[in-house]
């Protein structure tokens, strides 16, 4: 059922995410190059001052039109709060661009934010089980989050900035040179220094990174696991077992940023004294030529803005390949989940009839560890299989093989003479209502948890589903009824209730195949046959398939395998079986040797029989 997906390098990811939110970034880009041209037209201005205007030498050739405009070099001596005002309104024009460029930014930042969260969340939705077990909830979560605001601040903050840097550079090395050859090439030289040094650090720091990025997974995997056991750790007192476990993993994690932000420090201060080091070359260097009378004083002063312009960019280069560090591994991590092969979902091709047949099938979730071994036997519709056997005897995966959760590893299963693997999962999943051992109850209300199964469901629909169930005295006893809102994970209702409302739920759907997974285990054996008979009074030609540990639950089955070790060790009826004197007898024995009260409950089952 999996489908060959694309498989995207981290290039091809990113253009991907980038669609719908490319051309906002590419204003803001257009808008941040104009800014910085302006930001580096100042300093000449201020050199010009300083030279003709105060220190009144002849004014260059490439100066003369725009001060002809400005009505000649003696009008703006005369006038020289012109040049503030021209100076002023630069200013205006980039704070105007620079408004832009962080609007542009921030919408294109929010529209990639959105794709991605909207490819993740649908392919993860589409993605086969056994990729679900392979794969801790709190990793995928700190995936789908840490990592991608980690790409969405690279993208946005760093990436955006590096273009504006490259422009940067290259108008001020422009600048510079045109200035003074000598002095230029000296600031130059310390730039390949630098980025190079940069370069170092990054690939030094990579492997820091996504190791971090690993304990942040394994942190969020830990706390994600802990809140959803809560009752577990409070009803066993593990509370400080759990503390210790946790901020042990979390000192961990914590002394790795530690070791790496240190590693970090390091870097930004000896490029901080690298950039120092340049600074204090060029201020002497241009002193001496101020001196010598090669170099202007606006011509030093221009010269220093222009190096603080380019120097403070070309340290910033370092952390964006820093970040770009960081990003490369959060989209190599988020890839692993894009890349995964989904399901081929299908269309829906109508009701599914006919016979469940298991043919000589086994089934590993690990390879060389056999689950189910050799395993056959049909279901014909419309009739009820009961399955009984030990803890790991199998009994979940059979239920899991029907739904297509799984694919059979030997032999195959097919329903009306087709093979699972080959029926479409929306055919699969609209015929076959499977109830697990913990049915999950959504933090919404009572009515909203059953009527979820199908679209458009009415409040008769859904009192007719809870009565089916045997759960519409309980609801109707809360305060709100149908519309109590239950807790996370349903934890205001009991376990039998929760069972019950995920029973009630699975019968909206009225499909023509139900699979009990265990899932009356936490009911009394007064309301399990309740059920039952109402199940078989409602769905009369309904296919049923009962995974359970009770005799009780699955006596007045028409078939009963026993599962022992993945094989199917006994098959036949309640009487069959018992006639046979095997596992099944001594679990009917065993079970029958209970106190007064619960006997009385089985020989009861057994009349009803």
């Amino acid at each position: 059922m999996a489908q060959s997906e694309q498989k995207f390098t981290k290039k091809g990811l990113l253009r991907y995410f980038l669609r719908g939110s490319l051309g906002l970034f590419v204003a803001s880009i257009v808008a941040s190059i104009l800014m910085t041209f302006l930001n580096t037209v100042i300093p000449k201005i201020i050199g010009f001052t300083i030279d003709c205007v105060l220190d009144k030498q002849d004014v260059p050739n490439a100066y003369a039109p725009f001060v002809a405009w400005f009505g000649g070099i003696e009008h703006i001596r005369n006038s020289i709060w012109l040049v503030a005002l021209v100076i002023t309104a630069i200013a205006v024009v980039m704070l105007l661009l620079r408004y832009c460029s962080i609007y542009f930014t921030h919408r294109a930042n929010q529209v990639l934010m959105r794709r991605m969260r909207d490819t993740l969340f649908t392919h993860i939705q589409r993605l086969p089980m056994s990729w679900h077990a392979k794969n801790n909830t709190g990793d995928i979560i700190q995936r789908c989050t840490s990592d991608a605001d980690t790409i969405s601040n690279f993208v946005s903050g760093q990436l955006v900035s590096l273009v504006r840097i490259i422009l940067l550079l290259v108008l001020s090395l422009t600048f510079m040179f045109t200035t003074d050859l000598k002095l230029a090439a000296i600031a130059s030289s310390f730039i390949p220094l630098l980025i190079g040094y940069s370069l170092w650090f990054f690939f030094k720091s990579r492997k820091r990174f996504q190791k971090c990025d690993e304990e942040e997974g394994v942190l969020s995997t830990y706390a994600q696991e802990n809140l959803t056991g809560v009752r577990v750790v409070r009803a066993f007192g593990r509370e400080r077992y759990e503390r210790d476990k946790f901020e042990k993993q979390n000192t961990y994690y914590t002394n790795l940023w530690i070791k790496l932000e240190r590693f970090m420090a390091m870097y930004w201060t000896t490029s901080d004294l690298l950039a120092a080091l340049q600074l204090l070359f060029i201020v002497v260097l241009g002193t001496v030529f101020c001196v010598q009378g090669s170099m202007t004083t606006g011509d030093l002063v221009a010269f220093v803005s222009y190096n603080t312009m380019m120097i403070g960019p070309v340290r910033q280069l370092g952390r964006i390949i820093s970040n770009l560090s960081k990003a490369g591994v959060s989209l190599g991590r988020i890839a692993e989940i894009v890349n995964a092969q989904e399901e081929v979902y299908g269309e829906y091709e109508g009701e599914l009839r006919g016979d469940i047949v298991f043919d000589k099938v086994g089934f590993s979730y690990e390879e060389g560890k056999p689950v189910l071994q050799d395993v056959s036997f049909i279901v014909p519709y419309g009739t009820t299989l009961g399955i009984l056997g030990g803890t790991g005897s199998g009994k979940s995966t059979i239920v899991g093989l029907i739904d297509g959760l799984h694919p059979a590893t030997e032999g195959t299963v097919s329903i009306g003479g087709r093979n699972v693997n080959d029926i479409p999962p929306a055919t699969l999943r609209k015929n076959v209502g499977l109830l697990l051992q913990e049915g999950y109850i959504y933090s919404r209300t009572i009515a909203e948890n059953i009527g979820m199964a199908v679209d458009g469901a009415t409040d008769g629909d859904v009192r007719a589903a809870a009565e089916t169930a045997c759960v519409a005295d309980n609801i109707e006893g809360f305060v709100n009824g149908y519309q109590t809102v239950v807790g996370e994970r349903g934890v205001t209702l009991s376990g039998g209730q929760k069972q019950r409302v995920a029973i009630a739920r699975t019968l909206m759907r009225k499909t023509p195949y139900i699979l009990f997974d265990d899932s009356l285990s936490a009911v009394d054996s007064d309301t399990d046959a309740k059920i039952r008979k109402n199940l078989a009074e409602a769905s009369e030609k309904a296919t049923t398939v009962i995974v359970a540990h009770r005799i009780t639950t699955v006596m007045r089955a028409d078939n009963i395998i026993v599962m022992d070790g993945g094989r199917v060790a006994e098959q036949g009826t309640h009487e069959t079986l018992l006639a046979k004197g095997g596992i099944y007898k001594r679990i009917y024995d065993l079970q029958m040797s209970l106190p007064d009260d619960l006997r009385e409950e089985m020989q009861e089952e057994i009349s009803l029989g």
